[in-house]
């Protein structure tokens, strides 16, 4: 692993810091939200399920913004759509921190879920596409478990800078979970950083010299070009969008409502349903990293499914036992697997995705997955509520869900080794 990382040369290296932090803190500024769930339904008199709605309408807009950032990426390039992309997001979080009723903040999610959806897309495209095709299963498990740092830094804000935000008042009220959407401007400095250390994909670059087949037509033309790229891969796509309809049911059904089932169900305080999403997420980062590089020995399907199933022992310590310490156990194992099986995904979908379209296409598939997905919060919190126990609607969930996207994935092709051009 040290070796992999010290072969990258100086270019390639802020390249690929700056997409793991745009993705990271992309993470942090939604997983913000699902630590603060109870909170916000205190504040406006709702129930846990409606304020889940603001989760739902986040992945549901997600697609636009894939389709709206990742054509300018492949239009204009990766490097300023990206810059463009994180400080969309950062602007709408904190706007969210002064959402007079639920159905401003309901908005604001949807907005951000636009500005979110770009993000994945065009980051993996210029990391992937900068990087060497040597290690790539590795990088792409690093860079996808950005995905969880940003979960473990939401983890850490809830568990010590939340209980502090709760007893200041501010005009009579307490800052609360308000002060938890400010922390969301974070992600402007990634913006600074890209602009003054990070240069443009060197494949979208060489595309665009004279010469090349894809240099830019007139602009109908060109959005004409682009979506007959599209059209030409239908069968593929139509997989991917299978595919990432079972890995989005699989970590937002094991991660949005975790930390509500450990508050509204088994009653632990902040701290420890903080302490707990800590263990959880650095389970997650070290999952992603090991089945990322194993699935360069192994190829990326074989990876993928290994993780998958492995899923399956973990349920009953992750949800059905009540001890802080085996829920904490099982959580770190189950999102070690999770995540692990997300490690892989930026590595296969790059490979499988045309090179016109590639900032677009894994992109769109994701987030169309996640639309697909987008109520998910919702019916396991209604399921929940109406049976009154979140732990075994998240077991029962999980063990669906692993048995789909193991059957899906068995579908799919090798990939591994796949030179990446435009």
């Amino acid at each position: 692993m040290l070796k992999t990382l010290q072969s990258l040369n100086s270019r390639q290296r802020h390249t690929f810091l700056a997409c793991l932090l745009g993705w990271s803190l992309d993470a942090f500024d939604f997983f913000l939200l699902v630590f603060i769930i109870p909170a916000i339904a205190n504040s406006f008199d709702s129930s846990i399920a409606e304020v889940g709605l603001a989760v739902t309408l986040t992945l549901a807009f997600r697609p636009v913004g894939a389709i709206l950032f990742g054509y300018l990426a492949d239009r204009f390039g990766r490097q300023p759509t990206l810059m463009l992309n994180i400080a969309c997001y950062s602007i709408l979080e904190v706007y969210c921190a002064f959402a007079g009723s639920l159905h401003t903040l309901l908005i604001l999610r949807a907005l951000f879920g636009i500005a979110m959806g770009g993000e994945w897309g065009v980051g993996t495209a210029l990391a992937l596409e900068s990087l060497p095709r040597e290690g790539r299963g590795f990088f792409s498990g690093i860079l996808q478990e950005g995905y969880s740092v940003g979960y473990l830094l939401a983890s850490l804000s809830y568990a010590t800078v939340y209980p502090a935000l709760a007893h200041i008042q501010w005009h009579g009220a307490a800052i609360g979970w308000r002060g938890i959407f400010i922390l969301g401007a974070l992600p402007a400095l990634v913006v600074l950083y890209i602009r003054r250390n990070v240069e443009e994909s060197p494949t979208w670059t060489a595309s665009r010299l004279p010469g090349s087949a894809h240099r830019p037509e007139p602009t109908n033309q060109s959005r004409a070009a682009w979506w007959n790229s599209i059209r030409s891969y239908t069968p593929t796509f139509l997989f991917l969008i299978l595919l990432m309809t079972g890995f989005n049911a699989l970590s937002h059904g094991t991660q949005d409502l975790y930390p509500t089932f450990l508050q509204k169900q088994l009653h632990f305080s902040q701290r420890l349903t903080g302490g707990i999403g800590i263990i959880y997420n650095v389970g997650a980062i070290f999952g992603g990293i090991f089945f990322g590089t194993i699935s360069e020995k192994i190829g990326r399907k074989k990876a993928i499914l290994l993780a998958v199933l492995l899923t399956l022992p973990a349920i009953p310590l992750w949800s059905l036992i009540h001890s802080p310490y085996m829920l904490a156990t099982g959580a770190f194992l189950m999102q070690f697997m999770v995540q692990g099986a997300w490690g892989i995904v930026p590595a296969y979908l790059v490979e499988l995705s045309p090179g016109p379209v590639r900032a677009t296409f894994p992109g769109l598939a994701y987030q169309l997955g996640n639309l697909l997905m987008s109520g998910n919060i919702f019916l396991q919190a209604s399921i929940a509520e109406h049976f009154r126990s979140y732990g075994r609607v998240l077991a029962v969930s999980v063990l669906i869900v692993a048995i789909y996207l193991a059957i899906v994935t068995s579908f799919g092709k090798e990939t591994r080794g796949t030179e990446l051009t435009i």
